[in-house]
């Protein structure tokens, strides 16, 4: 190997492994730093997967590179091209044993975790589940405590060393909820609702997020996860409720509708408000059957039905000239929240 050669595999080197210490330091590599059963489980079935893939990985691409170097033709290299093709049972047996044996182990490890990890499935712990009813929506997060009659946007606190089992759904498009550190994600779906396990075993803040895109400001849809000592919590509690800031259903109506919000704190919240939720998305909410209608155009002053194929046709100016709903509500009027505005500690 010529000293060019030698400099140009160093430069590849330097940049492969600057790439990885960059890597190593991003956020999205905080699912590998788990505070949580659930985090870890998930983690360790990663790094297990990982390495079965290497058991493969790793040879291939080495012998690949030593036939490559092994093998190259060279500039003063006049021998004839005359390739000599023979079977080796032993070499099959060895290809093809390896792979079935690596899938074998895969199936076997990634079924028993997936029972594990089943998210419905309630944590062993001591200490009491608390219950969090967790409604996305365009574009904010709504933690409603049933058992402890206060709710929060935007921001959740939890007791640490407790076993939380969330109830979600939404109340509009669609959404994921993800706090990396504690456990996987899960769908927020409307007119139904998803469970899901988490715990925290350390105090601290954690990110969360909505993983699916829904809309002009889904970006926003982040939420701090703040696990706090028992002690703290319970503090917490009696400080939001002595907060005199209830969540009227009116209130929720405006909450509800599309906009942004800073962090709230609610002192009381309606009753059985979740279920409702769920229950008339279901029951009254739902679009008439769509085989039985033509499509309709948007705009409320140009009820054309489409064309076929469901396209507009051509000069309509339909969609020119519909109304930009996206910083206000179903009513028509902007999302105004100020008088909802109790931020949380």
């Amino acid at each position: 190997m010529n000293t060019s050669n030698l400099v140009r595999l160093l430069k590849t080197s330097g940049a492969l492994t600057g790439i990885v210490l960059l890597a190593t330091g991003c956020k999205s590599m905080i699912v590998f730093d788990p505070k949580g059963p659930v985090g870890i489980h998930q983690r360790d079935l990663i790094y297990i997967t990982m390495l079965l893939c290497l058991i493969i990985l790793v040879p291939v691409l080495a012998i690949t590179a030593w036939i490559v170097v092994r093998y190259r033709d060279k500039k003063n290299n006049d021998a004839p091209y005359q390739p000599v093709w023979s079977h080796s049972t032993k070499l099959e047996i060895v290809w093809w044993s390896i792979p079935i044996a690596v899938i074998l182990i895969l199936a076997i490890v990634t079924a028993r975790y997936t029972y594990k990890l089943d998210p419905a499935k309630p944590l062993v712990s001591d200490n009491k589940t608390i219950t969090v009813q967790v409604t996305s929506l365009d574009w904010k997060w709504l933690f409603q405590y049933p058992e402890q009659g206060i709710a929060t946007v935007n921001y959740l606190v939890i007791p640490e060393k407790t076993p939380i089992k969330f109830e979600l759904t939404s109340d509009g498009p669609m959404n994921s909820f993800w706090v990396p550190q504690l456990g996987g994600m899960i769908y927020t779906m409307s007119g139904m609702a998803t469970t899901l396990h988490l715990q925290a075993d350390e105090p601290g803040n954690y990110m969360g997020t909505g993983a699916n895109f829904t809309g002009r400001d889904f970006a926003k849809m982040g939420f701090t996860a703040k696990a706090v000592s028992r002690q703290d919590f319970d503090q917490w509690v009696a400080e939001a409720k002595a907060s005199g800031n209830e969540l009227s259903e009116d209130g929720y109506r405006m909450l509800a509708q599309p906009g942004t919000a800073e962090r709230m704190t609610f002192a009381a919240i309606p009753s059985g408000l979740f279920e409702r939720i769920v229950h008339d998305y279901s029951m009254s909410r739902g679009a008439p059957p769509g085989y039985t209608l033509k499509a309709q155009t948007l705009s409320g002053e140009k009820s054309t039905a489409h064309s076929e194929g469901g396209q507009l046709p051509p000069g309509n100016g339909a969609q020119k000239n519909a109304p930009d709903i996206g910083s206000f509500g179903q009513s028509g009027r902007p999302l105004d929240t100020t008088h909802m505005h109790h931020h949380g500690k």
